[in-house]
């Protein structure tokens, strides 16, 4: 997506050679016109998959992954990191490190969500290390449900996550891949 690259390299700050912040786009501030043409291609891309839910993991992945889940007119279930007075006690959990965050927290999806006869698209805002990622596909997995791909917004392709999802058999679509951000720059592949 051209529209996101050039937002991205506007409005986006390199802070490390690891890290980017993209809060005025996706992670704080949301545009919701470039949300949902972000939505419409990830539906494009698994229009064939029958998909019956769309998930991602809480916080800044849920406006893709609404946005996609519209278009695709099925529902979006979120694993949540924060257990709260109401929330179901019969979980899926996994524990999972955060790259941004820098902290381990608990992932977790009510059971009533998720069944073995879901074909399951999980979408999130950015790949690093890959480590919610893994966490979510285990709770599908011991759902029973079928995960038919993952479309990320932003792939960071210098770090590992994408790849070794990639390795394992997933299919990784990725609006955009970075190829590096060495020297405060911005490198796309």
């Amino acid at each position: 997506m051209e529209k996101l690259k050039q937002r991205i390299l506007e409005e986006s700050s390199v802070l490390s050679s690891d890290v980017l912040r993209m809060d005025a786009i996706i992670n704080h501030q949301v545009d919701p016109a470039l949300t949902m043409e972000m939505g419409q291609e990830f539906a494009k891309r698994f229009a064939e998959q029958s998909i019956t839910k769309v998930i991602t993991v809480e916080s800044s992945g849920i406006p893709a992954a609404f946005a996609a889940a519209y278009v695709l007119g099925v529902p979006l279930v979120f694993a949540r990191r924060k257990k709260t007075l109401i929330a179901d006690p019969d979980v899926y959990m996994e524990r999972v490190p955060s790259f941004t965050k820098g902290i381990v927290t608990d992932i977790m999806v009510s059971k009533q969500f998720l069944s073995s006869d879901d074909r399951l698209l999980f979408i999130d805002d950015i790949i690093a290390n890959g480590d919610a990622a893994r966490g979510l596909i285990k709770i599908i997995e011991r759902s029973g449900a079928t995960l038919v791909g993952m479309g990320i917004v932003v792939e960071k392709s210098f770090q590992a996550g994408a790849r070794t999802l990639r390795e394992q058999g997933v299919r990784v679509e990725s609006l955009v891949k970075i190829a590096s951000l060495d020297n405060g720059e911005i490198k796309f592949e």
